[in-house]
């Protein structure tokens, strides 16, 4: 019986020889490296806000604290035609895309090979800013005869925000369950009963987030604008000729800068809260 024993004794396995996938340290390398990342972006952020109320700002040093350039922007009323150019560019561009986005959105899962539509969406993303731009200028004012200005550069920011709307759309339309739809519509409900009712509580975060995202590209676009421009000028335009011709302009940049971080910043971050908290949480 021992020998029986004996034969049925099987090896022992191979000790298992672990790569570098398999190094322990990895998940806090992770860790600080997406503090590190962190660190990068928001450091900047609040050094700027620092910076916009010390008294010597170009010297990178925050200390002594002064109102000054505060001062200094509202008396200087130069900013504000291009802030109320950008602000309603901003507001049309965000508007047109979210509603475009909504619809062309619902439409592409539909379709038999939506594959070659949304890469042909998306296609506006890869092209430099500047060939866009020179793309549209030529085209703009040569085919179209469109004046160059205010609605050249509207025309401009909607191709470049809209494919970033779409995707924000889509994202929620591509795992809508169209089911929905058809049970609605046996039960008699209209075609806006059941977008109403249905597909805008599901789709609104990127509905919304299509409309913001038109916003603020469309906000802090330069590229396309210097071309586009003619004689309007915008706000992120402004800060850069400014920064660049008039180096005692630049401490009035920084306050202007911090307001308009002040004002969007806690948008963003609201909105991405109910977007990823509280719908979660529902």
């Amino acid at each position: 019986m021992a020998d029986v024993g004996m034969a049925l004794t099987f090896p022992a396995a191979p000790a298992v020889q672990r790569g570098p996938s398999y190094w322990r340290g990895w998940p806090k390398l992770a860790k600080w490296a997406g503090y590190a990342v962190l660190a990068l972006t928001y450091f900047p952020l609040i050094w700027l806000a620092l910076m916009s109320i010390s008294e010597r700002p170009l010297s990178g040093i925050p200390f002594p604290l002064s109102l000054e350039n505060y001062a200094a922007l509202f008396e200087d009323r130069r900013w504000t035609e291009p802030f109320g150019v950008s602000l309603l560019l901003a507001l049309a561009v965000g508007l047109i895309c979210m509603i475009v986005a909504t619809a062309v959105g619902r439409a592409i899962p539909q379709l038999r090979r939506p594959g070659g539509v949304v890469l042909l969406a998306v296609l506006p993303l890869f092209v430099p800013g500047m060939t866009m731009g020179a793309a549209l200028f030529i085209f703009l004012r040569s085919f179209l005869g469109l004046k160059l200005g205010f609605w050249a550069i509207f025309l401009g920011h909607i191709v470049w925000a809209l494919p970033f709307s779409l995707l924000t759309v889509l994202v929620l339309a591509t795992k809508f369950d169209h089911r929905l739809l058809e049970a609605a519509e046996d039960l008699g409900a209209s075609k806006w009963e059941r977008f109403w009712d249905i597909e805008f509580p599901i789709l609104r975060p990127g509905i919304v987030g299509a409309g913001l995202f038109g916003f603020l590209l469309s906000f802090n676009e330069v590229l396309r604008s210097v071309f586009l421009r003619g004689t309007d000028t915008t706000m992120p335009i402004w800060n850069w000729l400014m920064a660049a011709s008039q180096q005692s302009q630049v401490p009035i940049i920084f306050a202007l800068s911090s307001l308009v971080l002040t004002v969007t910043l806690p948008l963003l971050a609201g909105f991405f809260w109910v977007l990823f908290v509280k719908l979660d949480r529902s």
